[in-house]
């Protein structure tokens, strides 16, 4: 019988020469891709009418083993400080990974508890969250939290700049073009939808000025899609040059205790030979 520690140590924690830890976890990240390729694969008819008793089974077993490893998280949520005391596991349960795994396993479950599957169709869907179960997993998926998380701010105030832009250039271009194109620009919310696909530099074409004023405008959108682009992924870029150089960078060493002898000088260049202790 597996204690409460080890359970943690299996799912969470990163004991050094542990080799069952790290096995779980791998065994855990290749259950999850392969549920994200077979909910994926089995949208496509032919495939679902081949290889249909496969795709459940695939389910049956991966909604048992995800509903255990919840289980079981929850059992030994208690082995971290956030989450000891009277309400530990009631704390666990509202964190964002509890709420990732509840959710890959609950849809799975409701036809069960006897709702017509048909009202729960659509909820079923949800089964793809199980991508979300590899930040747990990925050094990469943590990365990016550490990234996004450290450059919020950064990221909002230029979110907040390109919905200003976008409004005042729908603004612009609706009064340019509602007269040539009444259908198309009818609106300034219906003009957003170019300023939308310009801004992005996707240009669609079903809507495109026709006026040289238009026209004129548009152009300059467009360049100023690219900037306001440009920004934010120069600003990841070196966030995450930033966040990988701190986790390569070396420990600093400790400093030494007070009274502590100096430490040897460098080798001597002609012999090789250490010369013994700086002088003071």
């Amino acid at each position: 019988m597996l204690s409460r520690a080890r359970v943690h140590e299996l799912l969470e924690g990163d004991r050094p020469g542990d080799i069952a830890g790290p096995a779980v976890r791998r065994f855990l990240t290749c259950l999850i891709l392969l549920n994200v390729a077979a909910v994926v694969l089995e949208t496509v008819a032919s495939l679902e009418a081949a290889a249909g008793p496969v795709f459940t089974a695939i389910e049956v077993v991966s909604v048992g083993i995800f509903s255990l490893e919840y289980v079981l998280r929850g059992w030994a949520a208690p082995e971290q400080p956030a989450y000891q005391g009277p309400f530990g596991r009631l704390r666990w349960m509202r964190s964002s990974g509890a709420l990732v795994d509840l959710l890959a396993v609950l849809p799975c479950w409701l036809p069960w508890l006897g709702l017509d599957l048909r009202s729960v169709r659509l909820l079923r869907l949800l089964r793809i969250l199980r991508v979300a179960k590899l930040g747990r997993y990925s050094h990469a998926v943590q990365t990016l939290q550490n990234v996004l998380r450290d450059k919020a701010a950064d990221l909002t105030s230029l979110l907040v700049m390109l919905v200003a832009l976008l409004v005042v250039c729908a603004t612009i271009m609706f009064h340019f073009e509602n007269d040539a194109q009444p259908n198309a620009f009818s609106s300034i919310p219906a003009t957003m939808w170019w300023g939308i696909v310009t801004l992005t530099t996707i240009g669609y074409g079903d809507m495109s000025p026709v006026t040289p004023a238009g026209r004129a405008f548009g152009g300059l959108v467009a360049v100023l899609g690219i900037a306001m682009f440009a920004l934010p992924a120069g600003l990841l870029g070196a966030a995450f040059v930033e966040e990988i150089g701190k986790a390569r960078r070396p420990s600093a060493a400790p400093a030494a205790p007070p009274g502590a002898p100096s430490s040897p000088c460098a080798s001597c260049p002609h012999c090789g030979k250490p010369v013994g202790p700086a002088a003071p």
